[in-house]
This record gives structure tokens, sequence and C-alpha cells, in this order.
């Protein structure tokens, strides 16, 4: 966790707190990190880590969409930020899909 508060610090975005929840918790498999973080201005923001070898295609988006989702219901309050830290191959479409769905995409080298 602390190197993704080190690469969003650099970024100019900072969290007052930032915690993890157990995608189980969510009734979920996939293999990502997720933390639900309050900023600066009171509002909850989510961040999805994804680190693997394969690439991330359209057909996984729509699964990362849907965990948004259940984050919200799960908490009870509306994300009004989303941002997803991917350190693998990424699909062309799939991050336009998820820019068009409000997602911020961090593609750390």
């Amino acid at each position: 966790m602390k190197e993704i508060v080190e690469y969003f610090g650099k970024k100019g975005i900072v969290f007052k707190s930032l915690k993890t929840i157990k995608v189980k918790d969510l009734g979920s498999r996939k293999k990502v990190d997720i933390y639900l973080g309050v900023n600066i201005k009171e509002y909850f923001v989510m961040l999805l880590n994804i680190e693997k070898k394969s690439r991330i295609l359209k057909k996984e988006v729509n699964e990362l969409i849907e965990l948004h989702l259940k984050l919200e219901s799960f908490i009870g309050s509306k994300i009004v930020k989303k941002y997803i830290l991917i350190k693998a191959p990424l699909c062309s479409k799939a991050k336009v899909m998820l820019e068009e769905n409000g997602w911020k995409v961090e593609l750390p080298a």
C-alpha cells in the first residue's frame, strides 16, 4: 500500500484515509487489490491495483465496473473518484471503455 500512496502522492493526489477492501467481501474471485480512500475534499475514492502478465481485455473491464457497483452498495455511499493502477498489458479498447466509465487509468513504468 505504501507504494501506491507514494505513487499518487507524486501526482498530487493525497488521501486522508486509505483502507484495503477484501475482494471476497464483494463476492468476487478476481485477483485485484481494492482500496477505499477519502480524499482531501471528503469524497470517497476507489483504487484498483492490478498486477498480472496477461493482457486486460474489454471483457474484464465489465467485471471491474461491476466491482465498483458492488463496493458502492457495500459501503452504502457513492464513490466520486475511481483510479485504476495497471501493471499489465492493456487493450486499447479496454482503456477507452474504462475512461468512458469515469476511471482514471494509471500505467506506471
